[in-house]
C-alpha cells in the first residue's frame, strides 16, 4: 500500500483501480531499477577521476545506461498504465531523475563546470532518494541486520572512494576512517577532503550517512514498538483465553442445572 508520504516525494506508484498488468510490471521492475540507481555511485566516482580518461569514459557510459534504463522504464509503465497523467503526477521523481541525468551528460565546460558538478551530485542524491524510498521493508523490527549490513557495505565502498579521490589519504584504512567521520558528521579534522572531487564525495557521504543513521534509528524504534505490541497481544490473548474458560464453566454449570431439573418450570 502506497502511503501519502511516498506520493509526496514522487514515488506514488501505479494509481488505484488501474490495469492489473501495471501492478505486475511495477513489482517486476522494482529491484531492477534499484540496482540501476545504485550504479550512479560508481559512475560518480569514475567521472570524478581526472587522471584516467578511460575511467571517465566508463562513468559517462554508466550515466548513459542509467538514463536509458529510466527512460525505458517510464515509457513502458506509461504504456501499461491506463491513468497516464495521474501516473506521471504521482511519480514526478522519475521525471526529475531523467532531466538531471540528461543535464549531467551535456558536458558543460568553462564557467558552467560548477553547475554541472552540482547537477551530478543532485542526480546521485535523487537516485539514492528513490532507492531508499523503495526499501520500505527496512523500517521494521526485523530489519536491523539488513540496515547494519547496508551501512557496512556503504562505508566499505566509501573508504575505497576516498582512497581513490583524496591525495592526502595514503591507505584504505585512512579512507575508511574519513568515510566514517564524514557519514557520521563527526569531522575530527585529522583527515579532510582537499580536492573538488573528494569534497563532493564527502558531501554525498554526509547525506548518505544521515539516511543510514535515520534507518538505524527507525529500526531500533520499530523494534521496541514491536516488542510492546507483542506484549500487548500476549495480554489480549491471555484475557481472551481466560474469558473463554469462564464462559465454558458457565455453560457447564447451566447444563448441570438443566439436567438436575433445576431449570424445569413444570416441576412442583
Amino acid at each position: 500500500m502506497i502511503t501519502p508520504l511516498y506520493r509526496w516525494i514522487g514515488m506514488g506508484g501505479v494509481p488505484s483501480h488501474d490495469n492489473p498488468q501495471a501492478y505486475l510490471w511495477e513489482r517486476r521492475l522494482h529491484w531492477l531499477m534499484i540496482g540501476v540507481a545504485l550504479l550512479s555511485i560508481p559512475a560518480f566516482l569514475f567521472e570524478s577521476t581526472h587522471a584516467f580518461v578511460a575511467l571517465r569514459q566508463l562513468g559517462l557510459t554508466l550515466d548513459a545506461f542509467i538514463l536509458a534504463a529510466f527512460v525505458l522504464e517510464l515509457l513502458w509503465m506509461l504504456r501499461v498504465t491506463r491513468q497516464r497523467s495521474l501516473y506521471l503526477l504521482r511519480n514526478w521523481l522519475d521525471l526529475l531523475i531523467i532531466v538531471a541525468a540528461a543535464a549531467s551528460l551535456t558536458g558543460w565546460e568553462g564557467e558552467w563546470i560548477p553547475l554541472a558538478r552540482l547537477l551530478r551530485v543532485t542526480m546521485v542524491l535523487l537516485f539514492l532518494v528513490r532507492t531508499l524510498g523503495s526499501l520500505r521493508n527496512l523500517f521494521s523490527p526485523t530489519a536491523m541486520p539488513y540496515v547494519l549490513g547496508l551501512g557496512a557495505v556503504t562505508m566499505a565502498i566509501a573508504g575505497a572512494g576516498f582512497y581513490w579521490l583524496e591525495p592526502t589519504v595514503e591507505s584504505y584504512g585512512e579512507g575508511l576512517w574519513l568515510a566514517f567521520t564524514s557519514g557520521a558528521t563527526v569531522g575530527y579534522g585529522d583527515f579532510v577532503p582537499t580536492t573538488t572531487a573528494s569534497r563532493l564525495f564527502a558531501a554525498l557521504m554526509v547525506l548518505v550517512g544521515y539516511a543510514i543513521l535515520s534507518m538505524v534509528t527507525a529500526s531500533i524504534a520499530a523494534f521496541f514498538v514491536g516488542e510492546d505490541e507483542k506484549h500487548l497481544r500476549r495480554e489480549i490473548h491471555h484475557d481472551i483465553k481466560a474469558l473463554r474458560e469462564e464462559v465454558a464453566q458457565l455453560r457447564g454449570l447451566l447444563e448441570a442445572e438443566r439436567r438436575s431439573g433445576g431449570g424445569d418450570p413444570d416441576r412442583s
